[in-house]
This record gives C-alpha cells, sequence and structure tokens, in this order.
C-alpha cells in the first residue's frame, strides 16, 4: 500500500527553517498501531495524518512515540499541503480533531491557525523545575504545559536543560520565555516525555503564550520567535477565548511510503 507523504517545514519562509512535519493524506483511518509506526518511522516532532473527507477534515497528531490533542506546526503543514493539492479555492479549511474544530486560513503565502486559548495559572516555582533547567525562572504558571518566565532573551538562549529531570516533572512539556530584544517575546519548548526533547517551532505553547504575553504587554497582537536552532517566526493575535497563530510554510519533501498490506487492519 502506498500512501502519499510531504515534509512541510512550518512557521519559516526557507526550507530548513522553522519546525519540520509530515503530512500523510488518507481515504479511511488506519489502525493507531499503524498511524504509530509511521510516524515513529518518519521521525519528526510530529505527522500529522488527515482524513480527505467532509467539509470538516479529521486530523490527527502523532509524535514518534504518542497520539497528542493539539499541534499547531503540523496543521499549519496540514493546512500548506492541502491548499496546494486537495483545495486551491479554498482560503479556509476546518479541521475536526481531539481538542475540538481547529481552522487554517491564508492570505498570500501567511497561513493563521484559530486555536483555541489555553491560559495558565500561577504556581510555584519547584526545586524540581529549577534542577530541570539549570536556572531560576521568575515565575512559573501551568496548563497542558509548565510555563517558566525569564527576565531576558539571553537567559532563554543560555538554557541547557537536563531532558531526563524534565521528563520526570508532572507535565506534558516545559515552554520558557522571556521578553525579546526584536520581538514581543522570544521562547523555547521542551517535550521529552513526548518523544521530542526539544522541538524547534511549536504552534501549541502559544496558546498559553499569547494570553500571558497579551495581557503583560497590554496589547492583542504580538510577534513571536522561538529560539531553537532552526528558529520558528510566528505572528499572533489574542482573540478572546481564541488564539491567531500565523506563519509560513515551505515544501521540502513530496513522495511516497510503503505500508506493508498486514498494516492496514492491525497487527
Amino acid at each position: 500500500m502506498k500512501l502519499p507523504i510531504y515534509q512541510i517545514d512550518a512557521f519559516s519562509s526557507r526550507v530548513f527553517g522553522g519546525n519540520p512535519a509530515a503530512v500523510v493524506t488518507l481515504d479511511r483511518w488506519l489502525p493507531d498501531e499503524t498511524l504509530q509506526a509511521i510516524a515513529a518511522e518518519n521521525n519528526l516532532s510530529e505527522t500529522a495524518f488527515v482524513l480527505l473527507q467532509g467539509e470538516t477534515v479529521p486530523l490527527r497528531w502523532f509524535t514518534p512515540t504518542v497520539e497528542v490533542d493539539l499541534c499547531g506546526h503540523a496543521t499549519l503543514a496540514a493546512g500548506h499541503v492541502l491548499f496546494a493539492y486537495h483545495y486551491p479555492s479554498h482560503e479556509r479549511l476546518r479541521f475536526n480533531t481531539r481538542s475540538g474544530v481547529v481552522a487554517v486560513s491564508r492570505d498570500g503565502d501567511l497561513l493563521s491557525l484559530d486555536f483555541p486559548a489555553r491560559p495558565a495559572t500561577a504556581t510555584d516555582v519547584s526545586d524540581a523545575l529549577v534542577e530541570a533547567l539549570g536556572a531560576k525562572p521568575r515565575e512559573a504558571y501551568r496548563a497542558r504545559d509548565i510555563l517558566a518566565v525569564f527576565e531576558t532573551e539571553g537567559a532563554i538562549r543560555d538554557l541547557r536543560p537536563n531532558f531526563e529531570r524534565i521528563a520526570a516533572l508532572d507535565t506534558f512539556g516545559v515552554i520558557v520565555s522571556a521578553p525579546g530584544t526584536e520581538v514581543d517575546f522570544v521562547s523555547r519548548f521542551f517535550g521529552p516525555r513526548a518523544g521530542i526533547p526539544e522541538d524547534p517551532a511549536t504552534g501549541s505553547a502559544h496558546c498559553t503564550l499569547v494570553p500571558y504575553w497579551a495581557a503583560r504587554l497590554g496589547k492583542r497582537k504580538l510577534s513571536a520567535r522561538q529560539l531553537s536552532r532552526r528558529v520558528g517566526e510566528l505572528h499572533c493575535e489574542l482573540r478572546g477565548d481564541r488564539v491567531a497563530i500565523a506563519g509560513r510554510a515551505v515544501e521540502y519533501l513530496r513522495g511516497e511510503i510503503n505500508v506493508p498490506e498486514d498494516r492496514r487492519i492491525g497487527l
């Protein structure tokens, strides 16, 4: 069985930038263990699986080790593929996901996600968090992820976290953030429990970052940069209980993968 596959660099205007995601289009769902095996074989932070049916397109996301409930860069990548190859006349696509209905709209080459906001609540800066990050943040918050806020962009760049200690924390992932020198805020994201030691550009983390920085800076529209080695560029806006997270995406690879016939119906 041959399946179409695309590799898209999301939140970047150039190949080898932003966050690479695989997108696999399907005419029906394969068994979960097969989807997970494909994601593990791809060995990218996320693989998006899109079922090409209906007005609201079913979408699922897998890391190399687990299925996740929300992923920004792979949704941006899926939108890029569907606009280019399946829905060229559309300006907006709706996806049915584990986090409800999300959307991608386009304005030229800029794609914008419509995602649920995930505001965080204040929590203690624990010794375990400090030991995991190797530095003490000024404050910490908790939503799906722990958000650790530092004073300067340099502090974010200089962090050398201990991934084993981060994986031992009771959280999906850890976001670190600070005011930016050229943008409103910068961040990094660590998710070793989900098989992603450091994610290059994390849309879902901005569901928590945007409400925090919008309140702190007193502005709805925000520019953001994720300080991974590949660097992610994001344009964000708080819209009540939703966030818009926009960026560009470029195609790196298009081809086919070979899935054994016995993996179509489970093991």
